[in-house]
Formats: C-alpha cells, structure tokens, sequence
C-alpha cells in the first residue's frame, strides 16, 4: 500500500493466549490475510528490553508477523530499528483465527529461533512444554504442536527454508 492510498490501514488486535489466559495484546497493522495465511506488522510489544542471551528485543524493534489458518506455528521476522534483520522468532501455535478485528493464536509453549545468518538455530522451552501437561490433556493437540516445532526446525537449517514459507 502506497503513502498515498485511498486505502485505510487496517489495525487488529493480536490477542496471544497461553494457558486459557491472555499472556499478551497489541495493536498490529493487518499487511495482508489471503484466507490461510495473515501477515501483520508491529513494534515490540513489550515493555522492556527481553534478553534472551542469544537475542535482544527492544524498543524500535519491528516483527513482521506469519500466521496460519491450517498450520500449528507462526513465524516473526525480527528487524531493529535500522531495519536489519535479527532473525526469525517461531512460536509453536493452535491454527489462528482472525474474526473481527482481533487474531487470536494460542500459545502450546515450544519455540524455535534461527538468527539471520542461520548459524544459530535452536529450541527453546521444550520443558515448559513437558510442564504444561498438553500431553495427557490433549495428546492429538501435543503430537501437532511436536510436529510443527520439528517442521520448523527443518526450514530453519536449509539456506532459505524459513523465507519460503513467506513468499
């Protein structure tokens, strides 16, 4: 969309849901939603610096934001202010849901990063997830969420594998 657009830009509500609970809303520019896939834009949306050791969000920081109707994962391309990229932020999700002007995405505990030269592709919170006890609630849901963080843990270690999935 052009500066000059006729066009409003569209704004939802990203609503991230973990353990029945709203973890966290922000306010996202709605780029595109071709029926599957909903790509939204916003700033880091928290309220402090979070260091991981292996990455810093931070004020400025810009999340270009992948979302599917029909896969268990999101995929957030992290760029700093300057608009270098970071490296992508994958949460392992139930299939999200846009309905009015709130995307809905429940959170099952696995993530995965891959840094922007990919030489950094890891894990993260598995024991979390072990801790969540999805397993013995919901073993369909569990096998699917294992799944999805396997999947993405493919495309994160072939050149261009996580890029694919944003054309």
């Amino acid at each position: 969309m052009s500066v000059n657009s006729a066009e409003p830009v569209r704004e939802v509500d990203v609503v991230l849901v973990k353990g029945g609970r709203t973890k966290i809303r922000y306010a996202a520019e709605l780029l595109s939603d071709d029926g599957t896939r909903i790509t939204v834009r916003a700033p880091w949306a928290g309220d402090a610096v979070r260091d991981f050791g292996f990455v810093r969000f931070e004020a400025g920081d810009v999340f270009t934001e992948y979302y599917w109707r029909d896969r268990w994962y999101a995929v957030k391309e992290v760029r700093d202010a300057a608009g270098a990229l970071k490296g992508w932020y994958c949460d392992v999700t139930r299939p999200a849901t846009l309905s009015g002007g709130e995307l809905v995405v429940e959170d099952l505990d696995l993530d995965l990063w891959r840094s922007a030269d990919g030489t950094d592709v890891r894990r993260l919170d598995e024991d979390e997830f072990e801790e969540s006890g999805l397993a013995r609630r919901d073993p369909a849901a569990a096998a699917a969420a294992v799944t999805a963080l396997d999947e993405l843990e493919g495309f994160a270690t072939v050149e261009g594998g996580l890029e694919s999935l944003l054309e």
